[in-house]
């Protein structure tokens, strides 16, 4: 067993998400939200912590860690913990963040996902994209929509990760999953190599460049599902967000091909919880449709908000709409749906948190 395992079998059994161990400073670990220090730990410092992050990871890639400072692995504890590991260096040495990723894929429905994005599931080409900051679900949704279409279809499934973070198995698809940069160099790489490899799907870790989204939108176009992630908060920025990575003069070209390709789009935040311990998810959630074409092609995104907001009998949700039903459930705080939300003017009037203004924002219809 190494040494690190105590720290990660605390993680677990606290229910944390996550991991912190830096140089000069005691092990943290984030639960529902909150970072804090781990009891009964010293301050991690020098050959000790080194030895402790070298133990866990293959020998070359740690070489190339301490000579270039950035590492992205994944480490698998037992049958049931597996994690996903970040080392960097920072300004008193060395460092390390572990996520924990969940050995059970946990359905669609389990997750308080909408039903209706199992529809992305039952395409046959296009992008979707699902977006949120880091920490937001992401990889947990997109793997739960995969093993959806794994259930349920036969195709062929490439994903390109970094790193591998949900394991699939084989059901009624073949899935092949690649990690950057262990069995393909780049994202944008094995991106192209799936376009020779006779895939239905491609999952694309990490749309982070031009190459990358540059080809997930030929893929998309050439007859492919793509399913991609970006950090962004909701549709419209997430439309600006791949339109602004290409230049200028290239950009008219971009929207046209997007507005062709583009399914739709799941955006989730999570928020903290005050009726119990931990996070609740809330999607905005687009489909493309004739209207969201036209704005795309004419480059009017302030309009997509509309567009959502009316476009509920397709199965559309805006954000602040997802996150009211949140503060009206009693389920997250007045003060937690202002910060998450996009108008904050919605969310104004009930942050004085009496009682009675909570009563109100439970009686109240949605504006």
């Amino acid at each position: 067993m190494a040494k690190i395992d105590t720290l990660f079998r605390y993680l677990v059994t606290s229910k944390g998400s996550d991991l912190h161990l830096s140089e000069g400073s005691m092990p943290k670990v984030r639960i529902h939200g909150s970072v804090d220090v781990i009891p009964d730990q010293e301050i991690l410092t020098g050959d000790s912590f080194r030895d402790l992050l070298g133990e866990i990871c293959d020998p070359r890639a740690f070489e190339r860690y301490l000579e270039g400072g950035d590492l992205d692995f994944a480490y698998e504890m037992d049958e049931d913990s597996r994690f996903r590991c970040n080392y960097l260096k920072q300004q008193f040495g060395l460092a390390a963040v572990f996520r924990l990723i969940p050995t059970e894929i946990i359905p669609l429905e389990k997750l308080g996902v909408p039903e209706v994005v199992k529809e992305f599931g039952h395409m046959r080409a296009g992008l979707v994209l699902v977006t949120g900051p880091t920490g937001s679900g992401k990889s947990t949704t997109l793997a739960a929509l995969l093993d959806y279409i794994n259930t349920n279809y036969s195709r062929h499934i490439i994903t390109v990760e970094e790193p591998i973070e949900f394991v699939h198995r084989n059901k009624q698809s073949i899935i092949t999953q690649r990690e950057v940069p262990i069995q393909t160099p780049s994202f944008g790489e094995g991106l192209r190599a799936a376009l020779r490899e006779d895939a239905d799907i491609v999952l694309v870790g990490e749309m982070r460049d031009l190459e990358t989204i540059s080809l997930a939108l030929t893929a998309a176009e050439t007859g492919l599902l793509v399913f991609g992630t970006l950090h962004t908060n909701n549709a419209r920025k997430t439309v600006d967000r791949i339109i602004d990575v290409f230049p200028a003069n290239q950009q008219s070209q971009v929207r046209t091909m997007l507005a062709a390709s583009l399914r739709g789009v799941v955006a989730q935040l999570l928020c903290k919880r005050v009726d119990k311990p931990g996070r609740t998810a809330v999607h905005e959630i687009m489909f493309a449709t004739p209207a969201v074409a036209a704005i795309i092609r004419e480059g009017a995104t302030q309009k997509l908000n509309d567009v959502i907001t009316g476009g509920k009998a397709e199965g559309m949700q805006f954000m602040d709409e997802s996150i009211w039903s949140k503060l009206r459930e009693g389920m997250i705080s007045p003060e937690e749906a202002y910060m998450k939300s996009i108008d904050k003017n919605r969310f104004k009037k009930y942050l004085p948190a009496s009682s009675a203004q909570l009563g109100e924002a439970s009686g109240a219809s949605p504006q």
